[in-house]
């Protein structure tokens, strides 16, 4: 207890060091920011509610419902305007997880360390039967199945290789990292495309789940990627026709998607041990209750508030992250420590009674695990859209009058890590600026500017009709080996002071963007107005 004190005092005179240097030499509004965010941070509290108390946020269920509700309370509690929902969609249909056990019976007993994905069909009671490995490397091979799975489970996967890890399960970027992203060229347009050997899986694994619902088996048992009994769980396959192109692929959450069985992800550990079992011919029985209710198609909701600006209130600057989740954790780090570090952006702001030129916005994003929906429909509805696939770089961005009045989006959503820099997203003219706001958080460890370009989070939705939008550099931690889209995404894994130090750069990009004199500069395109 007594080092622990010793600490705190050391942090706290090394925040306020910090910030009585950096107010000699800039702005006196960010070293304000500064102090407040790293010395009267709720951020904690805010992420416990969220994660501990709301719970997990699938897309369509009652638990994101619950998630809109609080965010709105929370908008208005922190003193924000227009806070409001936007519909968009519809959706697919809602799906809640009611009941679920697992357990082998025979020939021995133990619980299944497992979790159902996202829209598998119930179980019509208990079930209780034999488990079938299906082990094919072509569609050919099917056919030495056929009248085999019949009520049966089966299992899908192959067995996990798990050499033993001898390096780190949580890592910080390390400065060679942090060089080579420094030095990085410029990127090349993102194009998304599958090679030969991930389109024949695809085929392969397509054919499978329909070759076992023809079938009749039960239930699909697969391996997770995880390790040390974690479980990784998202939403359930759905069989794909690959010469249809990516972009009309059907979710699980599509009523019109073909039908397909109830599938089950089990962590590595046990998936090869069942898989022994039933190769040594032990006839393995397996029970199971799984009982999912599904809601009908419907709207889904993105929130949003917004702190007014003064002399250039019609004009917006941005900040978000996404308020969905999958089902197996608490959504912590994905992303509930990116809603988070917004609405503790704000109240930093707000506490300190900073008015900026230009209204801040905050944007709390539904449906980003199944495709970017919510920010995507957000995009299109505001400020335009692009020709051809919103994936594709190729076509031309069309803007809506609306666009005019955007100024820049920031998006926090790699997990818990700290911020150790920020990605230029191919927009050079942002350099020098990001140099500048970046400066006094040198000695928190951001100090890196990228010309690579990231992917996978909502900026991507306003970058790809040439809107600035930009994703932090974060460190990894745990994120990739434990906690994304797994069971082990909770509160616990998360660090405070990395959450207070993402927390506060963001209020203080918002408020150096919502303060400039012009737009910020956007990259170079020809764009065509509606």
């Amino acid at each position: 207890m007594k080092r622990l004190f010793v600490y705190s005092i050391g942090l706290s005179l090394f925040t306020i060091c910090s910030v009585t240097a950096y107010s000699q030499g800039y702005d006196t509004a960010v070293a304000k920011i500064i102090y407040e965010g790293m010395n009267q941070s709720q951020a904690m509290e805010t992420l416990s509610y969220l994660s501990n108390v709301i719970g997990p946020r699938l897309i369509g269920s009652a638990g994101y419902n619950r998630a809109v509700r609080w965010a709105m309370l929370k908008m208005d509690s922190l003193g924000m305007e227009n806070v409001h929902v936007e519909g968009w969609g519809p959706l697919g249909q809602g799906w809640e997880l009611k009941t679920y056990s697992a357990e082998l019976i025979e020939p021995q007993n133990f619980p299944l360390d497992s979790y159902p994905e996202a829209w598998s069909p119930s179980l019509r009671g208990v079930k209780t039967s034999g488990i079938i490995y299906l082990n094919v490397d072509s569609i050919q091979d099917l056919g030495a199945y056929a009248g085999k799975l019949k009520g049966k489970f089966v299992l899908f996967s192959e067995p996990r290789k798990m050499p033993a890890r001898f390096t780190p399960l949580a890592t910080r970027l390390p400065d060679s990292t942090l060089l080579k992203l420094s030095n990085a060229p410029a990127p090349s347009p993102i194009e998304y495309h599958f090679n030969p050997e991930a389109i024949a899986r695809i085929r392969l694994d397509s054919a499978k789940l329909e070759f076992c619902f023809e079938e009749g088996a039960l239930a699909i048992l697969h391996a997770s990627h995880g390790e040390y009994g974690n479980v990784f769980v998202s939403g359930a396959s759905v069989p794909i026709d690959v010469d249809t192109p990516f972009v009309y692929w059907k979710g699980p959450w599509d009523a019109t998607a073909p039908a397909f069985l109830p599938q089950i992800s089990v962590s590595a550990e046990q998936y090869n041990r069942i898989l022994a079992l039933v190769q040594a011919g032990m006839d393995p029985q397996l029970r199971m209750e799984l009982t999912a209710e599904f809601t009908p198609p419907d709207s889904g909701w993105n929130v949003i508030g917004e702190i007014p600006g003064t002399d250039l209130k019609d004009e917006v600057v941005m900040i978000g992250a996404h308020l969905d989740s999958w089902h197996g954790g608490t959504g912590a780090t994905d992303d509930g420590t990116g809603v988070t570090a917004c609405l503790e952006a704000v109240r930093i702001l707000k506490a300190l009674g900073l008015h900026s030129r230009r209204t801040i916005r905050v944007a709390l994003w539904d449906g980003e695990e199944e495709g970017l929906l919510g920010s995507r429909a957000y995009v299109e509805r505001h400020f335009g859209h692009r020709e051809g696939s919103w994936i594709s770089s190729s076509g031309k961005p069309t803007l809506k009058p609306e666009a005019e009045t955007f100024s820049v989006y920031f998006n926090e959503d790699n997990g818990a890590g700290k911020f150790r820099g920020i990605y230029l997203q191919g927009n050079e003219e942002a350099r020098p600026i990001f140099r500048k706001w970046l400066e006094p958080f040198a000695a928190m460890g951001a100090s890196t500017i990228s010309s690579s370009n990231t992917g996978g989070t909502d900026h991507l939705s306003f970058d790809m009709v040439d809107l600035p939008a930009f994703q932090f550099i974060q460190d990894w931690l745990d994120y990739g080996s434990i906690t994304h889209h797994s069971i082990m995404d909770v509160y616990e894994r998360v660090p405070e002071e990395d959450l207070k130090q993402g927390a506060t750069i963001l209020a203080a990009f918002a408020y150096r963007a919502a303060m400039m004199n012009e737009r910020f500069p956007r990259k170079e395109s020809t764009h065509k107005s509606e």
